[in-house]
């Protein structure tokens, strides 16, 4: 996941540029990979370096299932209890998706996806394609 490439002590996130060396450096150690975040600053400048994009846009009330449905994230949380803690606000954060307008936002994510030049799909369901 990109956010494991950028920072290592989340929530806290290291600076833009610092960022960048850190995923610059993974994309140059490793010859084939995949990325998944939702940090559109970051995916900016990931994508040109990219053979395809694949953008999962299932809808707000699958991506909450689906959130509800996540295993513990050790990366993120101290323990499972701390994860379900957290849990209402992230829901709060998801139902807001399609209606902000930040880098974490579906207008953000459309922009990047529309602006892509190479191959890209776009998938908004959790059903595997044929």
């Amino acid at each position: 996941m990109l956010e494991n490439v950028e920072s290592s002590k989340t929530p806290t996130r290291l600076p833009l540029p610092a960022n960048k060396k850190l995923i610059a450096r993974f994309m140059a150690d490793n010859t084939a990979w995949v990325i998944e975040g939702c940090y559109s600053s970051l995916l900016g400048y990931v994508m040109p370096h990219t053979s395809e994009i694949i953008f999962l846009n299932p809808g707000v009330e699958t991506c909450i299932a689906n959130s509800n449905n996540r295993p513990w994230e050790p990366h993120k949380y101290e323990s499972p209890a701390a994860q379900a803690a957290n849990a209402e606000m992230l829901v709060a954060w998801i139902t807001e998706y399609d209606l902000r307008d930040d880098e974490f936002s579906l207008a953000a994510h459309r922009r990047l996806f529309d602006a892509y030049n190479g191959t890209k799909s776009e998938y908004s369901s959790n059903a595997r394609p044929d």
